[in-house]
């Protein structure tokens, strides 16, 4: 009898954490021992296609679990040759280790950010990833989210819709996802907002 009662409760409690596990973490990074991170590759511009993307994309899924990551979204400006990735994983090292097995396309730089509070996307606009690069030592966190709240008191005005933001404090990055009528209206915002105007702002298709 006990033997049954500890074989019944062990299943019940593996089905509880499957259940949840399906039913999706609002935020991966918040699985033990993960982190998120945002891979950057610059390409040839005007060389690759969103298409040409998607295939790589689908070979590190097909790779991912090997290394105990997890790739969540990413970002395609075909006209640029960028492409920004995100993910989940332990280390930097796993995802450059994933992209290498997959399709050998490795990232010219890895960022480990802390992600914003995600918005829906309203659709019928162009999407765009803004970047900014304040320098290393020069920005927190908090002080994003400040500046992003100030933006969301903004973007109305602008026709902008700010999806999200993720910031990687040592090298002093901001990365932000809007929907906007173009790229000015993203410029108008921020610096309305708050002064702080990105370096480059991206045009891109968003996968996952």
């Amino acid at each position: 009898m006990k033997l049954f009662f500890s074989v019944t409760l062990f299943l019940a409690l593996g089905i509880m954490c499957c259940s949840s596990y399906a039913q999706g973490n609002s935020s991966p990074a918040s699985f033990v021992g993960k982190h998120l991170f945002i891979d950057v590759h610059h390409l040839a511009p005007g060389k690759i296609t969103y298409e040409d993307v998607a295939g790589a994309h689908a070979k590190d899924l097909a790779v991912e679990g090997k290394y105990g990551v997890q790739f969540i979204k990413y970002w395609v400006d075909t006209a640029r040759g960028a492409v920004y990735c995100l993910s989940s994983a332990s280390d930097s090292g796993s995802i450059i280790k994933t992209h290498a097995e997959a399709h050998g396309l490795l990232p010219d730089q890895v960022y480990p950010v802390t992600a914003g509070t995600e918005a829906a996307i309203n659709g019928g606009k162009n999407l765009f990833l803004d970047v900014h690069e304040l320098g290393a030592g020069n920005v927190t966190a908090s002080a994003v989210a400040g500046a992003h709240q100030k933006d969301l008191a903004t973007q109305k005005k602008y026709g902008v819709n700010f999806i999200n933001y993720w910031v990687n404090e040592k090298d002093g990055v901001v990365m932000c996802l809007s929907e906007a009528p173009d790229s000015s209206a993203i410029i108008k915002t921020h610096q309305e907002a708050h002064g702080l105007i990105p370096k480059y702002v991206l045009e891109v298709k968003q996968g996952q």
